[in-house]
Order: structure tokens, then sequence, then C-alpha cells
């Protein structure tokens, strides 16, 4: 198959045709295949190429096409490929070799897809990092993946400044969120940022460029402009080079870098590509407000608007009026999202139906999806949302339902094409039959080579070729397959992992606190949200004043997202004979 053929409709519906052919003789085995919807492939063929081909093969195609849109500034998909050209050229001048691994703590700027691409183009691996990170989270991250590179928001530069007094780092490059907006609003940045009392960049102009370590990333973009690149030797990155390593807590709590090769990531681009028969390429706009540092919003975001050669609509952060705003200029066609984001909007827009109904298409991810949602916002936009399923160590996506009629309410849906599904009985290692309980286990193009330097982790994950999801569920004799119970303990809250473990660990930190449990409890708009139950030492009472003291020790150690919303004091926590904490019989008595 030619590059090219990959993304031509005639020949995808060619791929479709041979793929049913075949399906009669796996509908045993596969029944979900009997409900794919018309044009979705058994089977995707994955090219052995870098992912950088994804870009490549678009800019080549549709080099004139939109590739984003941020507050009104336009890149095309010529632009975008250029500048990661650029930055590709300027990291190899920092002296990046194939094979480093370079920190990425941006938001959904034009910098991320810029900075994404040239650091594969240079040959390096991309170290996903959320931004908003502590720095007790940034300094794990950053040692455990050796990355000699970070390239990040100025604004939370004091982090980085304090661990490299005890991390080595060769380069730490800057950039604003302003550096890519129109003109006017350039100008205005910074007074809107002082009106939201948002503290300025603590990084001055003579730190800058005392520090030769210090790169602002404009600069090294315009250093490197069309008519003045150097010539270059990329690296020529094999499909199976690691491109990405996408830290996790996976089924244990401990933060482990996902090794995602080139081809794992370029399978789930071209599977969700290909679940999505009826997008017109060239042609559509993808809401992009799910963050991309999250495995989910940068396949089902970024790349998948790559490869359809859609323009990208870049929102750095969830805020509900300007997300609607946005929809209202620009008319985005596709918004993968998580369920509250969705909430969020209905909330929001109300009766002005009129402002959402230009969306077709929505995957919710990262989260479960309440029915009443799915139904009430189908309803108002006329689009239509359906749930997916997926974990970092798939790229992430291994499920989803069809968008069509054929949706279930409440079902994860149909395994992805290339992907093998199947319930496991857990003591026994043997697969079970439609409608038993056990767990979910996938495997596939899409998932994982394992775990970054840790190989006994690696091991314990995968079973006969097979990997644990951790998820306990059951399939239906049609092939559609159901969580029942997420992996132990793990909370979800607004679309993030969060791991008790993480945060007992912060709270066993305070020198009031004797013992600790945190757990996910229902939350009408995150679809869960922290609460912690603390054992008090002996001589300390529990006070509101104390409750605070708590909240503001874990906002020093933990990102926002993670920080308990509930605490609960009590007198003692329910225990098993040996000793171990009962989280399921922990119930809050009363919300926060």
């Amino acid at each position: 198959m030619s590059d090219s053929s990959l993304t031509n409709n005639t020949q995808t519906e060619n791929i479709s045709a041979q793929a049913t052919t075949g399906a009669a003789e796996l509908s045993t085995e596969r029944p979900w295949l009997r409900h794919y919807e018309q044009g979705v492939p058994a089977q995707i063929e994955i090219p052995d190429h870098p992912l950088t081909w994804l870009l490549d093969n678009t800019a080549s195609r549709y080099p004139g096409k939109t590739a984003c849109i941020y507050y009104g500034h336009k890149i095309t998909y010529a632009q975008l490929s250029s500048l990661a050209n650029r930055f590709a050229a300027a990291l190899q001048r920092l002296g990046v070799k194939q094979g480093d691994r370079v920190a990425l703590a941006l938001p959904n700027i034009p910098q991320f897809p810029i900075a994404f691409y040239g650091i594969l183009r240079a040959g390096a691996i991309v170290v996903q990092t959320n931004p908003l990170y502590t720095q007790k989270e940034l300094l794990h991250q950053l040692s455990d993946s050796g990355a000699r590179i970070i390239i990040m928001l100025d604004t939370f530069y004091p982090i980085v400044r304090e661990i490299r007094k005890t991390l080595s780092l060769d380069h730490v490059i800057i950039t604003n969120p302003a550096d890519f907006l129109p003109p006017l609003l350039h100008v205005l940045y910074p007074l809107t940022q002082r009106n939201n009392k948002i503290p300025e960049p603590a990084l001055s102009e003579k730190e800058l460029h005392e520090d030769p370590l210090l790169h602002r990333m404009q600069t090294l973009l315009e250093t490197h402009i069309d008519g003045n690149i150097e010539l270059f030797n990329l690296p020529a990155a094999r499909s199976d080079d690691i491109a990405v390593l996408q830290y996790t807590g996976g089924t244990t709590g401990v933060s482990k870098g996902v090794m995602l090769t080139h081809r794992n990531l370029l399978a789930n681009t071209l599977q969700v590509r290909a679940w999505l028969p009826k997008i017109r390429e060239g042609e559509e706009t993808i809401l992009c407000v799910a963050p991309f540092f999250h495995a989910y919003g940068l396949t089902v975001g970024m790349n998948s608007a790559i490869i359809m050669a859609a323009a990208m609509l870049l929102l750095p952060r969830f805020k509900a009026d300007d997300v609607i705003k946005a929809i209202r200029r620009y008319r985005p066609t596709l918004f993968p999202g998580i369920p509250t984001m969705y909430i969020a909007l209905m909330r929001k827009v109300g009766k002005r139906t009129q402002d959402l109904n230009s969306i077709k298409y929505c995957i919710s991810g990262a989260a479960p999806l309440p029915e009443q949602v799915q139904k009430e916002f189908e309803a108002m936009t006329g689009a239509r949302l359906v749930e997916g399923y997926g974990l970092s160590e798939a790229s992430p996506v291994t499920h989803a339902n069809p968008l069509t009629d054929e949706c279930r309410n409440g079902s994860i849906g149909l395994p992805f094409p290339g992907v093998e599904a199947m319930i496991m009985n857990r003591e026994t290692g043997q697969p079970v039959r439609a409608g038993e309980v056990g767990e979910i286990m996938v495997k596939g193009p899409n998932i994982m080579q394992g775990y970054w330097n840790r190989e006994a982790e690696t091991k314990a994950i995968f079973h006969n070729g097979w990997m644990h999801t951790g998820d306990v569920g059951k399939m239906d004799e049609e092939g559609y397959f159901y969580v029942i119970e997420r992996a132990k303990d793990l909370i979800i809250a607004g679309g993030f992992n969060i791991y008790p473990r993480e945060v007992e660990e912060v709270l066993f930190k305070h020198p009031a606190i004797l013992e600790a449990a945190a757990v996910g409890v229902a939350d009408e708009y995150r679809g869960e949200t922290v609460a912690a139950f603390i054992v008090l030492k002996p001589g300390h009472e529990p006070t509101e004043q104390i409750k605070q003291e708590i909240v503001s020790f874990c906002k020093q150690e933990l990102a926002a997202y993670k920080v308990p919303k509930i605490l609960e004091f009590r007198e003692s926590l329910p225990k098993t004979l040996v000793g171990k904490v009962l989280r399921r019989e922990l119930k809050v008595t009363k919300q926060a």
C-alpha cells in the first residue's frame, strides 16, 4: 500500500470491503465486527514510517490548509511543517542526538505541535509533562526519564530554576502563550494577565541573557528562517523506535514512563481515523481543548487532526465562556472531550443551543460518560456523543462506540480495528464467556513496548501477549464491552488519573496526621473528586483551621486537581485483620 492510499477515501473503502470478506470468518471470535459502521475496516495496515510521516504527508498534500487556529492567528500545514523543521534544527544545534529525551511541558498552544514534531524530527523522544506539575512531580519525571532539555512556559520557570540545583539539565527553552497571538492580542495579553491576577513571569531579561542554558523558543525559531536553515542530517527514526514517554501511574500508583513507539502512536491515529469514515478530509475543524500532554488529547486531538488535514482550534485551558465563543466563531465539527467539559458547556449555553450546533461528532474519553449527559448533549446539539475507552499504555484508545444508532449507552463500545480484546478470569488466566465478569485484556499494534527502565513491572502487565488493563468488565454476546469497576483505587477527576497512594504519601508528611486514606467520591461536575479521611495525632483537634492547614500543605506538594476537595476526620479507619485500610467502607458523611 502506498503512503497516500492510507488516507484516500476510495482505497479506504477497498480496505473495508476486503475486511468485510474476512469478517464472517472472524465473527465467532470477534462478534463486534458485525456492528462496525459501514466503511470501518476490521484491520488496518500500518505503514513502516515514523510518526513524523503524518505531518510530512499532510503538509505535502494540503500545504495551504489551516493547521492551527489560535485566537484568530492561523498557521497552515506548510508553515507548521517548516516551524517543526526549524525547531529540529535548533535542537540539533543545542546538541540533541537521536534517542535523547526532551521534556515538553506546554498547554494547547501552537508551540506544542511545533515542538512535538520538531523533537521527533531531531530523532529525540518526547517526554510528556503536565505544565501545572509541582516541583516534586516534575523532578520525578525529569530524573526518571533522564531528560536533557525541557520546553516550558516562562510563567513556571521558577519551579525549574529550583530543580536545576539538583538535576542536570543541559538547556531550558521557554515560551509564552502570547508569542503566536495576533498583533493586537499580543499587545493586550499582559493586561489581561494582570486583570486575571496572574503573576508575571519571574524571569528577568538579565537572567535570560546571562544564562547560556536559557533560550527563548521564538528566538530559536527565528534563527532558522526558511531561507537560511542550515543543511542538517535528520536521523532516520524507525517505526519501532520510542517516540514518547507518557507518564502514568499504570495500575500500581507508581509514576512510570509508558514507552510508546512511532508505530504505536501512528497505529492508534489510523485507528481513530478509520472509526470516522464520514469525515471529510481537509474540511473539518477539531476543537482541541483536551490537553495534548494527555495521551487522549495527543492522539484523538492533535494527531487525528493532522491525519485528517483538519484545522486544530487550540485553547490552552478549558473555560466554558471561551470555548463557547470559539465554537460560535470558528464552528468546529469535531469535539473530543471529557464528560466534565460537556456538562459545563450545557450549563453555560442554556437555551442558546445554536451556539453548539456546528459540532457533528464527539468521542468522550478519560472518564466514564454518564448516560444522562450523553442524552442531553445530543438533544441540545444534534451531535453524536459516544463513549470511548483506553489507557496510556494503549496510545491510548482501544474501544469506542460506533458513531451511529448502534451506539449503546453505558458501554465503552467495540474494540478498534486491529485491537483484540477479551475478558479474562483473573484466577485461571483463561477467557470467560459472554456476559461473565473478569479483567479486560487487550493487544494490538497500539499497545506500548513497556515501562521505561522498569523490566519487572513491564513483565507483570503482560500475559501471553495480552496486556492487563486492571479494569473489571464484561462483554455481551454482540461484542460490546462494559467497565464494571475501574482499576483498583484509581480516582478519575475531570479526566485526570489520581492515585490515592500519591495523595496519602503527602498527607502522612503533615505533622498532625496519624493515619490517612484517600478515595474517590462521586462528583456531578468532575465525575469524581478526592476525599481524604484523616485520623489526627493525640493533642490535635479536628478544627476548621487545621483542615485549611492540611489543604494548604497539599497544595504545596500536589497539582491542584489532586488536592483533596473533601476532608473528614475520624477516630479510626476501617481495616482488615492484617491492618490494610478498607477503602470501600469509607463513606463521606457530608460534602465539603
